[in-house]
Protein backbone atom coordinates (compact mmCIF):
# COMPACT_ATOMS: atom_id res chain seq x y z
CA UNK A 1 0.00 0.00 0.00
CA UNK A 2 1.64 3.22 -0.65
CA UNK A 3 2.50 6.04 1.93
CA UNK A 4 -0.74 8.18 2.89
CA UNK A 5 0.94 11.42 1.05
CA UNK A 6 2.03 9.56 -2.04
CA UNK A 7 1.14 11.24 -4.99
CA UNK A 8 1.73 14.96 -2.97
CA UNK A 9 4.86 16.94 -4.29
CA UNK A 10 5.87 19.54 -1.10
CA UNK A 11 8.56 22.57 -2.59
CA UNK A 12 10.49 23.24 1.05
CA UNK A 13 11.75 26.38 0.19
CA UNK A 14 12.63 26.64 4.19
CA UNK A 15 16.29 26.80 5.97
CA UNK A 16 17.24 25.68 9.78
CA UNK A 17 14.31 23.85 11.49
CA UNK A 18 10.73 24.86 11.85
CA UNK A 19 10.00 24.55 7.81
CA UNK A 20 12.33 21.79 6.94
CA UNK A 21 11.02 19.64 10.29
CA UNK A 22 7.11 20.52 8.82
CA UNK A 23 8.28 18.77 5.18
CA UNK A 24 10.21 16.27 6.67
CA UNK A 25 7.49 15.15 7.84
CA UNK A 26 5.59 14.87 5.45
CA UNK A 27 8.24 13.35 3.46
CA UNK A 28 8.54 10.47 6.05
CA UNK A 29 4.74 10.36 5.05
CA UNK A 30 5.37 9.83 1.41
CA UNK A 31 5.31 13.67 0.09
CA UNK A 32 7.75 13.78 -3.04
CA UNK A 33 9.70 17.24 -1.02
CA UNK A 34 11.35 18.91 -3.53
CA UNK A 35 14.16 21.39 -0.96
CA UNK A 36 15.06 24.66 -2.76
CA UNK A 37 18.17 25.84 -1.88
CA UNK A 38 20.29 28.78 -2.45
CA UNK A 39 23.62 28.18 -4.15
CA UNK A 40 26.84 28.15 -2.41
CA UNK A 41 25.69 27.83 0.93
CA UNK A 42 22.57 25.64 0.51
CA UNK A 43 20.25 25.83 3.58
CA UNK A 44 22.38 28.08 6.55
CA UNK A 45 21.93 24.41 9.03
CA UNK A 46 24.32 23.13 6.65
CA UNK A 47 27.43 25.07 8.28
CA UNK A 48 25.91 25.33 11.63
CA UNK A 49 26.94 23.36 14.61
CA UNK A 50 30.51 23.38 15.88
CA UNK A 51 31.05 19.19 15.29
CA UNK A 52 30.96 17.08 11.92
CA UNK A 53 31.09 13.16 10.82
CA UNK A 54 32.88 12.79 7.73
CA UNK A 55 30.77 15.32 5.52
CA UNK A 56 31.09 18.99 5.32
CA UNK A 57 27.53 18.96 6.34
CA UNK A 58 26.45 19.10 9.88
CA UNK A 59 24.33 16.84 11.85
CA UNK A 60 21.75 18.96 12.56
CA UNK A 61 20.90 19.32 8.75
CA UNK A 62 21.25 15.57 8.22
CA UNK A 63 18.26 15.35 10.92
CA UNK A 64 16.10 17.30 9.10
CA UNK A 65 16.17 16.60 5.96
CA UNK A 66 16.13 12.90 5.67
CA UNK A 67 13.32 11.75 2.49
CA UNK A 68 13.77 15.42 0.41
CA UNK A 69 15.39 15.70 -2.99
CA UNK A 70 17.29 18.98 -3.19
CA UNK A 71 17.55 21.91 -6.46
CA UNK A 72 19.96 25.01 -6.14
CA UNK A 73 17.99 28.11 -7.39
CA UNK A 74 19.25 31.83 -6.84
CA UNK A 75 15.60 33.02 -6.54
CA UNK A 76 17.13 36.79 -7.15
CA UNK A 77 17.87 35.68 -10.78
CA UNK A 78 14.88 35.75 -13.15
CA UNK A 79 15.84 32.15 -14.89
CA UNK A 80 16.35 30.35 -11.62
CA UNK A 81 12.89 32.25 -10.70
CA UNK A 82 11.08 30.86 -13.79
CA UNK A 83 12.42 26.95 -12.66
CA UNK A 84 10.65 27.63 -9.52
CA UNK A 85 7.47 28.52 -11.03
CA UNK A 86 7.60 25.63 -13.34
CA UNK A 87 7.67 23.18 -9.77
CA UNK A 88 5.19 25.64 -9.26
CA UNK A 89 2.99 24.18 -11.29
CA UNK A 90 3.44 20.70 -10.36
CA UNK A 91 3.47 20.84 -6.91
CA UNK A 92 0.22 20.56 -4.32
CA UNK A 93 2.02 22.47 -1.30
CA UNK A 94 4.92 25.50 -0.51
CA UNK A 95 6.69 25.77 2.52
CA UNK A 96 8.66 29.20 3.25
CA UNK A 97 10.23 31.08 6.49
CA UNK A 98 11.17 33.56 4.95
CA UNK A 99 10.83 37.56 7.10
CA UNK A 100 7.33 39.30 6.07
CA UNK A 101 7.92 41.03 2.99
CA UNK A 102 11.12 39.01 1.88
CA UNK A 103 8.59 36.41 -0.55
CA UNK A 104 7.33 39.30 -2.30
CA UNK A 105 10.62 40.83 -2.99
CA UNK A 106 11.38 37.14 -4.78
CA UNK A 107 8.66 37.24 -6.76
CA UNK A 108 7.37 33.51 -4.95
CA UNK A 109 4.55 35.56 -2.82
CA UNK A 110 1.40 33.77 -2.26
CA UNK A 111 -0.85 35.89 -4.79
CA UNK A 112 2.16 35.37 -7.41
CA UNK A 113 2.42 31.78 -7.48
CA UNK A 114 -1.73 31.68 -6.49
CA UNK A 115 -1.85 32.97 -10.28
CA UNK A 116 0.19 30.23 -11.38
CA UNK A 117 -1.16 27.62 -9.47
CA UNK A 118 -4.74 28.21 -7.63
CA UNK A 119 -4.62 24.75 -5.88
CA UNK A 120 -1.71 25.48 -4.36
CA UNK A 121 -1.56 25.35 -0.62
CA UNK A 122 1.06 27.71 0.45
CA UNK A 123 2.39 27.83 3.64
CA UNK A 124 4.49 30.91 5.76
CA UNK A 125 6.49 30.19 8.86
CA UNK A 126 8.04 33.60 10.67
CA UNK A 127 8.95 34.55 13.46
CA UNK A 128 5.78 36.75 14.34
CA UNK A 129 3.01 35.92 11.26
CA UNK A 130 2.21 38.09 8.72
CA UNK A 131 0.26 40.76 10.43
CA UNK A 132 1.29 42.87 14.11
CA UNK A 133 3.39 45.16 15.45
CA UNK A 134 6.12 42.64 15.87
CA UNK A 135 5.46 40.88 11.88
CA UNK A 136 8.62 42.37 11.02
CA UNK A 137 10.70 41.45 14.06
CA UNK A 138 13.25 38.58 13.17
CA UNK A 139 12.58 35.81 14.93
CA UNK A 140 14.37 33.04 16.45
CA UNK A 141 13.37 29.88 18.65
CA UNK A 142 14.72 31.89 22.17
CA UNK A 143 12.94 35.23 21.26
CA UNK A 144 9.38 33.21 20.47
CA UNK A 145 10.40 31.30 24.24
CA UNK A 146 11.03 34.75 25.42
CA UNK A 147 7.97 36.90 24.31
CA UNK A 148 5.42 34.02 24.88
CA UNK A 149 6.11 33.27 28.41
CA UNK A 150 7.93 30.05 28.09
CA UNK A 151 11.59 31.79 29.72
CA UNK A 152 9.45 33.50 32.52
CA UNK A 153 7.99 30.12 33.57
CA UNK A 154 11.16 27.67 33.14
CA UNK A 155 13.38 26.67 35.35
CA UNK A 156 13.92 27.53 39.40
CA UNK A 157 12.54 30.92 40.96
CA UNK A 158 15.10 33.13 41.95
CA UNK A 159 17.71 31.94 39.42
CA UNK A 160 18.54 33.66 35.78
CA UNK A 161 15.93 32.78 33.38
CA UNK A 162 16.24 28.86 31.78
CA UNK A 163 14.81 28.30 27.85
CA UNK A 164 13.08 24.76 27.59
CA UNK A 165 16.53 23.48 25.92
CA UNK A 166 14.04 21.61 23.24
CA UNK A 167 13.32 24.06 20.56
CA UNK A 168 10.21 24.06 21.09
CA UNK A 169 8.76 27.22 19.06
CA UNK A 170 10.61 25.75 16.08
CA UNK A 171 9.52 22.23 16.56
CA UNK A 172 5.82 23.44 17.81
CA UNK A 173 5.85 25.77 14.54
CA UNK A 174 6.75 22.94 12.23
CA UNK A 175 3.47 20.70 13.82
CA UNK A 176 1.24 22.92 14.00
CA UNK A 177 2.24 23.81 9.80
CA UNK A 178 2.28 20.32 9.31
CA UNK A 179 -1.91 20.06 10.70
CA UNK A 180 -2.44 22.94 8.86
CA UNK A 181 -1.26 21.88 5.45
CA UNK A 182 -2.82 18.54 5.75
CA UNK A 183 -6.11 20.50 6.64
CA UNK A 184 -6.20 22.50 3.66
CA UNK A 185 -5.47 19.57 1.40
CA UNK A 186 -8.61 18.17 2.83
CA UNK A 187 -10.48 21.23 2.03
CA UNK A 188 -8.98 21.35 -1.30
CA UNK A 189 -10.66 18.05 -2.27
CA UNK A 190 -14.02 19.99 -1.49
CA UNK A 191 -13.40 23.46 -2.45
CA UNK A 192 -10.78 22.67 -5.75
CA UNK A 193 -8.58 25.64 -4.20
CA UNK A 194 -5.51 26.01 -2.18
CA UNK A 195 -5.26 28.56 0.55
CA UNK A 196 -2.45 30.26 2.23
CA UNK A 197 -1.72 29.11 5.91
CA UNK A 198 0.42 31.88 8.07
CA UNK A 199 2.15 29.91 11.42
CA UNK A 200 4.59 31.63 13.93
CA UNK A 201 6.88 30.83 16.19
CA UNK A 202 5.10 33.44 18.49
CA UNK A 203 2.13 31.71 18.27
CA UNK A 204 3.22 27.94 18.76
CA UNK A 205 5.20 28.71 21.99
CA UNK A 206 2.00 30.32 23.44
CA UNK A 207 -0.20 27.82 21.99
CA UNK A 208 1.49 25.27 23.85
CA UNK A 209 1.45 27.13 27.08
CA UNK A 210 -1.65 25.81 28.27
CA UNK A 211 -1.27 24.97 31.70
CA UNK A 212 0.36 28.47 32.10
CA UNK A 213 -1.89 30.52 31.00
CA UNK A 214 -4.91 28.38 32.68
CA UNK A 215 -3.26 29.18 36.00
CA UNK A 216 -3.30 33.00 35.07
CA UNK A 217 -6.39 33.63 33.98
CA UNK A 218 -7.48 31.46 36.85
CA UNK A 219 -5.57 33.31 39.63
CA UNK A 220 -4.92 36.26 38.37
CA UNK A 221 -1.16 36.15 38.66
CA UNK A 222 1.54 35.19 36.45
CA UNK A 223 3.03 31.61 37.07
CA UNK A 224 6.44 31.45 38.69
CA UNK A 225 8.93 28.81 37.36
CA UNK A 226 8.86 25.81 39.10
CA UNK A 227 11.78 23.45 38.55
CA UNK A 228 10.15 19.67 37.54
CA UNK A 229 6.85 20.07 39.46
CA UNK A 230 3.73 20.42 37.27
CA UNK A 231 1.20 23.06 37.41
CA UNK A 232 -2.05 20.80 37.70
CA UNK A 233 -1.12 18.20 40.35
CA UNK A 234 1.11 17.24 43.51
CA UNK A 235 3.10 15.56 43.96
CA UNK A 236 3.96 15.68 40.06
CA UNK A 237 8.07 16.42 39.75
CA UNK A 238 11.50 15.01 40.89
CA UNK A 239 12.23 13.70 43.98
CA UNK A 240 15.48 12.38 45.45
CA UNK A 241 16.24 9.31 46.97
CA UNK A 242 19.15 7.67 48.23
CA UNK A 243 21.53 7.83 45.29
CA UNK A 244 20.28 10.23 42.84
CA UNK A 245 17.01 11.97 41.39
CA UNK A 246 13.78 10.00 40.07
CA UNK A 247 10.55 11.04 39.11
CA UNK A 248 6.93 10.85 40.41
CA UNK A 249 3.66 10.97 38.91
CA UNK A 250 0.78 11.03 41.58
CA UNK A 251 -1.87 12.76 39.39
CA UNK A 252 -4.60 12.49 40.93
CA UNK A 253 -6.09 11.07 44.37
CA UNK A 254 -6.68 7.77 43.64
CA UNK A 255 -2.75 8.04 43.23
CA UNK A 256 -1.98 9.92 46.19
CA UNK A 257 -3.55 6.96 48.39
CA UNK A 258 -1.47 4.86 46.80
CA UNK A 259 1.62 6.83 46.98
CA UNK A 260 0.74 7.16 50.64
CA UNK A 261 0.70 3.12 51.41
CA UNK A 262 4.19 2.41 49.48
CA UNK A 263 6.09 5.03 51.17
CA UNK A 264 4.42 4.55 54.71
CA UNK A 265 3.42 7.92 55.45
CA UNK A 266 -0.27 7.34 55.32
CA UNK A 267 -0.80 10.05 58.20
CA UNK A 268 -0.30 12.83 55.31
CA UNK A 269 -3.69 12.04 54.56
CA UNK A 270 -4.77 13.29 57.61
CA UNK A 271 -3.20 16.87 57.28
CA UNK A 272 -5.56 19.17 56.16
CA UNK A 273 -2.98 20.88 53.72
CA UNK A 274 -2.46 17.62 51.79
CA UNK A 275 -5.64 15.78 51.66
CA UNK A 276 -6.71 16.78 48.10
CA UNK A 277 -4.84 17.89 45.12
CA UNK A 278 -6.54 21.29 44.68
CA UNK A 279 -4.92 21.59 48.90
CA UNK A 280 -1.37 20.11 47.76
CA UNK A 281 -0.79 22.28 44.87
CA UNK A 282 -0.33 25.70 46.55
CA UNK A 283 1.22 23.58 49.72
CA UNK A 284 3.51 21.59 47.19
CA UNK A 285 6.24 23.19 49.16
CA UNK A 286 5.33 22.00 52.25
CA UNK A 287 4.25 18.43 50.95
CA UNK A 288 7.82 18.05 49.37
CA UNK A 289 9.36 18.99 52.41
CA UNK A 290 7.48 16.13 54.07
CA UNK A 291 8.13 13.67 51.35
CA UNK A 292 12.06 14.43 51.06
CA UNK A 293 13.21 12.87 54.12
CA UNK A 294 11.31 9.30 53.25
CA UNK A 295 12.41 8.91 49.53
CA UNK A 296 16.07 9.54 50.90
CA UNK A 297 16.08 6.18 52.87
CA UNK A 298 16.10 3.98 49.87
CA UNK A 299 17.47 3.98 46.10
CA UNK A 300 15.72 5.06 43.53
CA UNK A 301 15.44 1.85 41.50
CA UNK A 302 14.07 0.47 44.85
CA UNK A 303 11.69 2.97 44.92
CA UNK A 304 10.78 2.90 41.43
CA UNK A 305 10.34 -1.23 41.60
CA UNK A 306 7.76 -0.21 44.35
CA UNK A 307 5.64 2.43 43.08
CA UNK A 308 5.43 0.70 39.44
CA UNK A 309 4.51 -2.47 41.51
CA UNK A 310 1.77 -0.36 42.95
CA UNK A 311 0.82 1.13 39.72
CA UNK A 312 2.08 5.00 40.89
CA UNK A 313 3.73 6.39 37.94
CA UNK A 314 7.61 6.43 38.48
CA UNK A 315 10.65 6.64 36.50
CA UNK A 316 14.25 7.58 36.44
CA UNK A 317 15.90 10.58 35.00
CA UNK A 318 17.77 9.15 31.71
CA UNK A 319 20.43 11.46 30.30
CA UNK A 320 19.94 11.41 25.95
CA UNK A 321 22.73 8.77 25.93
CA UNK A 322 20.63 6.50 28.14
CA UNK A 323 17.02 7.36 26.04
CA UNK A 324 18.09 6.07 22.99
CA UNK A 325 19.45 2.88 23.87
CA UNK A 326 16.80 2.46 26.44
CA UNK A 327 15.14 -0.69 25.90
CA UNK A 328 11.31 1.09 25.04
CA UNK A 329 13.23 3.24 22.55
CA UNK A 330 14.85 -0.07 21.09
CA UNK A 331 11.53 -2.10 20.53
CA UNK A 332 9.63 1.11 19.39
CA UNK A 333 12.60 1.79 17.04
CA UNK A 334 13.16 5.45 17.98
CA UNK A 335 16.78 5.40 16.26
CA UNK A 336 17.07 4.67 12.89
CA UNK A 337 20.54 4.37 10.71
CA UNK A 338 20.58 6.16 7.65
CA UNK A 339 22.62 5.49 4.59
CA UNK A 340 24.33 8.32 3.47
CA UNK A 341 26.78 8.56 0.29
CA UNK A 342 29.57 10.65 2.13
CA UNK A 343 29.10 10.13 5.89
CA UNK A 344 28.28 6.45 5.33
CA UNK A 345 25.90 5.73 7.70
CA UNK A 346 24.66 8.00 11.01
CA UNK A 347 21.83 7.50 13.80
CA UNK A 348 19.00 9.50 13.22
CA UNK A 349 15.80 9.66 15.54
CA UNK A 350 12.82 7.53 14.38
CA UNK A 351 9.36 7.88 13.19
CA UNK A 352 7.48 9.55 16.26
CA UNK A 353 4.03 7.73 15.18
CA UNK A 354 3.86 4.47 13.78
CA UNK A 355 1.25 3.61 10.76
CA UNK A 356 -0.07 0.08 11.19
CA UNK A 357 -0.99 -0.09 7.40
CA UNK A 358 1.77 2.21 5.78
CA UNK A 359 4.66 2.32 7.67
CA UNK A 360 7.17 4.75 7.31
CA UNK A 361 10.08 4.00 5.66
CA UNK A 362 13.73 6.01 4.74
CA UNK A 363 13.46 6.12 1.43
CA UNK A 364 16.24 9.22 0.86
CA UNK A 365 19.25 10.56 2.30
CA UNK A 366 19.52 14.28 3.59
CA UNK A 367 20.38 16.17 -0.20
CA UNK A 368 24.03 16.10 0.19
CA UNK A 369 26.48 19.01 -0.36
CA UNK A 370 27.63 17.92 -4.12
CA UNK A 371 24.08 19.68 -5.95
CA UNK A 372 25.35 22.76 -4.06
CA UNK A 373 28.57 23.21 -5.86
CA UNK A 374 26.40 23.34 -9.48
CA UNK A 375 24.53 26.96 -10.54
CA UNK A 376 21.40 24.04 -10.14
CA UNK A 377 20.23 20.72 -10.37
CA UNK A 378 18.32 18.18 -8.42
CA UNK A 379 20.45 15.56 -5.95
CA UNK A 380 19.13 12.57 -4.05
Amino acid sequence: MALPLSGIRVLDVSQVMAGPFCCMLLADMGADVIKVEPPGTGDSTRQSMGFRMKGSDSPGFLALNRNKRSITLDLKNEADREVLYALVKTADVLVENARPGVATRLGMDYETLRAINPRLVYASISGFGQTGPWSQRPGFDLIAQAVSGILSSNGFEGMEPAKNSIAVADLGAGLFTAYAVLSALMGRQKSGEGQFVDASLFEAALALSVWETTELWGTGKSPKPIGSANRMSAPYQAMEASDGWFVIGAANQGLWLKLLKVIGREELQQDERFSTNALRIPNRIALIEALAPTFRTRTRDEWIESLLAAGVPAAPILDYGEAVVSEQAVAREMVKMIPHPVEGEFRALGFPVKMSATPQQIRLPPPFSMSMASRSGTSS
